[in-house]
């Protein structure tokens, strides 16, 4: 499995089913501008733990809304599974279907939970991913019961979104 994807690196690009009420595809570089992206991945959708993380997300969109973050779950689960998810939580962001692993495993970010007998699960992990590919905050637990900070993500969301600001003000001088 490659090393876990750490601030500075460019993020890896993928093509993916996106669960965003219908099935469409999402390709990362085809995603990126101005605004930053923030990759949440979470091992199962219909989880305690999961659900929650995904529902603070939706309680909190207004925070990534305001700086223009776009804000994407990521999980196993295919993309039929992640729209049930999405109707039954009202999810206002959309749900990355990574069934191949093909994401998981280019983050860095899989997992085996062996005494339960399921692996190769998304850790819990949060990326956040300037206009220009490259990830400015990453956030992994190896513990799934923990959520992320979420003010820091917002922060970390924020800041990448401020210095693109920046970036294209010295551009235009």
């Amino acid at each position: 499995m490659p090393a876990m994807v750490s601030v500075g690196d460019d993020a890896p690009d993928f093509t993916a089913p996106l669960a965003n009420g219908d099935v469409d595809s999402i390709t990362l570089s085809e995603e990126l501008g101005d605004d930053p992206i923030v990759l949440a991945f979470f091992p199962a959708a219909f989880t305690g733990t999961c659900t929650t993380e995904m529902c603070t997300f939706r309680d909190q969109m207004a925070n990534f809304e305001n700086v223009g973050a776009t804000v994407y779950g990521v999980s196993i689960d295919t993309p039929f599974t992640l729209n049930e998810f999405r109707a039954k939580h009202d999810l206002n962001f959309g749900l990355i279907s990574d069934s191949n692993r093909e994401i998981i495993d280019a983050y860095g970010v899989s997992m085996d939970f062996a005494d339960l007998g399921v692996y190769d699960l998304a850790k819990r992990a949060v990326f956040v991913v300037d206009g220009d590919g490259e990830v400015t905050y990453a956030w992994v637990s190896d513990d799934p019961g923990v959520e992320p900070d979420y003010d820091e993500v917002a922060a970390a969301a924020d800041e990448a979104a401020d210095d693109a600001v920046a970036a294209g003000s010295e551009t235009a001088q």
